[in-house]
């Protein structure tokens, strides 16, 4: 059995309710003074990693103002009419464009609730909304996911030290200057929720799931909550941990891809996004996603060699088409 269709078997059985428990921590970590402090922040950090997979970054360098500009496009984005939005669709295969309830997770095989626009650099030159549509709009999502992109690689780093790699080893495998360059900033849009609960529907602002990436940093507003995580070893009793959004604080997440380069050192565990309850916030929720992934090319392999080689190119092609198939398996 392939290592990502193990994931999809475990993914099949995240569709349940569970219960919420708000007893362990997403541990903060300070980035200030990275530099005189990089071997504490490195601890901190792999410390967070190897227990939850899950923790958030402050004092990250990343202005507040270029953030809330980001936010701003997204929905000046989301807000044009669907036939304007339509012009520029998902590319399959590139994770490029827009798409608008087609991402039916295996847990729960019904569509996310959101509408979302990807940006991979490489594949967006008919892909992006004129100057007449939407000003500035490309100039504020490059110079973002640019921003995104160094703060990655400077906390990737700090993984590749503890992994025994170079220290610019993750930083080199996300080339930004080579075409093949998979990295994706991706603008979410979750639909407002009825304030009259529809009966019998069993659906998702975003179903239980992994991350294919190597690492996630996600960006989200206060008072928009509903982000819950489930750490591997409480899978079984579904026990969710909610996670608090802050403006000036970035979440982040290892994803599959590191997970198997990490030979299973650091775990990718399964999240979700929940419907909003009776008391929550049931407006239209804006997110933030980046998502580092390794260029085609690269090689992934551990450093003990648990799993064998495989291309970066490879290793999503499988995890996607998996993903897809056990989907409409699960629809059929």
């Amino acid at each position: 059995m392939t290592h990502s269709l193990t994931e999809l078997q475990r993914e099949t059985r995240m569709g349940a309710l569970g219960t919420e428990t708000a007893d362990r921590e997403i541990r903060r970590i300070s980035l200030a003074d990275f530099d005189t402090r990089r071997a504490e922040i490195t601890e901190q950090l792999w410390s967070a990693a190897t227990d939850i997979g899950f923790f958030q970054v402050i004092d990250h360098g990343i202005d507040l103002a270029s953030v809330r500009a980001a936010f701003a496009a997204a929905e000046e984005f989301f807000a044009l009419p669907t036939d304007v939005k339509a012009k520029y669709p998902l590319k399959k295969g590139f994770n490029s464009g827009w798409e608008s309830l087609t991402q039916v997770r295996p847990s729960i095989g019904t569509p996310d609730q959101k509408e979302s626009f990807q940006v991979t650099r490489p594949h967006m030159d008919d892909l992006w909304p004129s100057e007449a549509e939407l000003p500035g709009f490309r100039e504020t999502a490059l110079a973002f996911e640019a921003a995104c992109w160094e703060l990655a690689m400077r906390l990737l780093s700090c993984f590749a030290d503890k992994l025994g790699f170079p220290r610019d080893f993750f930083t080199r495998a996300h080339d930004p200057s080579a075409v093949s360059y998979q990295s994706t900033l991706r603008m979410l849009h979750y639909f407002a929720v009825p304030d009259e609960p529809q009966a019998g529907a069993r659906t998702w602002r975003a179903g239980a799931h992994t991350d294919f990436d190597c690492l996630t940093l996600l960006f989200q507003r206060a008072g928009q909550g509903g982000l819950q995580v489930c750490p591997g070893r409480e899978m079984d009793s579904q026990r969710w941990t909610p996670i608090e959004p802050a403006d000036e604080v970035i979440t982040c997440n290892i994803g599959d891809m590191l997970m198997r380069w990490s030979d299973d050192r650091l775990p990718s565990n399964f999240h979700r996004v929940k419907n909003p309850g009776p008391d929550d916030f049931r407006g239209a929720r804006y997110s933030l996603a980046f998502f580092a992934q390794a260029n085609r090319e690269v090689v992934i392999a551990g450093p003990a060699g648990k799993y064998p080689p495989i291309s970066a190119e490879d290793y999503l092609y499988q995890r996607v088409n998996a993903n897809f198939e056990t989907a409409a398996g699960e629809r059929s």
